[in-house]
């Protein structure tokens, strides 16, 4: 790759998956269940995110953490032709159960492992000045501990580096509380791209109207930044100076592993925005690339450069 060609750099949690279903009613304390379907998966936000990068036919750059056992080696087998920087840390590899629902809910279980070492130390080392038009998408800041406490720094030296900065906040564990939605406010100002979901607005918003929750978290962006919300099935909503589009998907096919929807939507659309796309195309990428990711089972078996077609702008 030459070196002024834009970057694509993805910072964040890196993890293994294991996702498992259908699971239909809960089952009684002490009891065993079979499950049908099943997949061990390297996981996390930021890796979902990679991945869905290299299924495009891109090259991105994933910075992050791993385990020091066994699994953190068979994880790194299914990063493969993936640029990595991975922050090895004493401790075992963070995991999540994801149990898939009739209804498309997933419910999680997830350790702690190794995710609250990754240290700004070590992302900053990686992250070197970038060429105009790079992107770096940060995710889960609410999983990194070590991350945490000077996230909205990390961002601001991203941003001084010469990158648009996005971002996918994820879900706090502790709730939007007001100390958390006061974290996040910080971290907004030095954003180029929001990437959440609408539950996600809204509680930043602290408002169930969606579209009050749009323009309240648009003002707490830096001026002429971009707010995308994921709509789920019903597609995508962008806005920025002030002004609103939406971008409707059609009805899918039922889809067993919801897993990982909207790490593939940013990238479609950071990756669209990386060519040069306007908003409205890249909505369109984004869900077309989470719209093409989704309904594969197993995901693994995806080859690298596979969906670039989710990239053409559609007439």
């Amino acid at each position: 790759m030459k070196s002024d060609q834009p970057q694509f750099s993805i910072v964040g949690d890196v993890s293994v998956d294991l996702v498992l279903g259908t699971l239909d009613g809960w089952p009684k304390i002490g009891t065993e269940r079979l499950l049908p379907r099943s997949e061990l998966r390297a996981g996390g936000s930021a890796a979902n995110s990679a991945l869905a990068a290299r299924h495009l036919g891109l090259s991105p750059h994933l910075i992050g953490a791993i385990g020091d056992d066994d699994l953190a080696q068979w994880l790194l087998l299914q990063l493969a032709g993936i640029r990595i920087e991975l922050q090895t840390c004493s401790s075992d590899t963070t995991m999540s159960v994801g149990l898939m629902h009739p209804d498309g809910e997933r419910t999680f279980f997830t350790s702690c492992g190794h995710l609250q070492h990754l240290s700004p130390d070590f992302v900053l080392k990686h992250l070197p000045p970038a060429p105009h038009g790079s992107v770096a998408l940060f995710t889960s800041p609410f999983l990194l501990s070590g991350l945490r406490e000077g996230f909205g720094e990390l961002l601001a030296q991203a941003s001084a580096r010469g990158y648009q900065v996005a971002l996918d906040t994820g879900w706090p564990p502790e709730g939007w509380t007001s100390q958390v939605q006061r974290e996040v406010a910080g971290w907004l100002a030095h954003c180029d791209h929001l990437l959440v979901n609408e539950l996600e607005a809204m509680s930043i918003a602290e408002t169930q109207e969606l579209e009050l929750a749009v323009q309240r978290v648009a003002a707490l962006l830096k001026p002429g930044a971009h707010l995308i919300v994921k709509l789920g099935a019903a597609g995508a909503l962008g806005h920025v100076d002030g002004r609103s589009t939406r971008y409707a998907t059609e009805a899918a096919a039922e889809i067993f592993d919801t897993v990982g929807a909207g790490d593939s939507f940013n990238t479609g659309y950071l990756a669209a925005r990386l060519n040069g796309a306007g908003l409205d195309d890249a909505l369109a990428a984004g869900c077309r690339t989470a719209g093409a990711i989704l309904p594969r089972f197993p995901r693994k078996s995806i080859a690298a450069g596979e969906l670039s077609h989710c990239l053409q702008p559609h007439s």
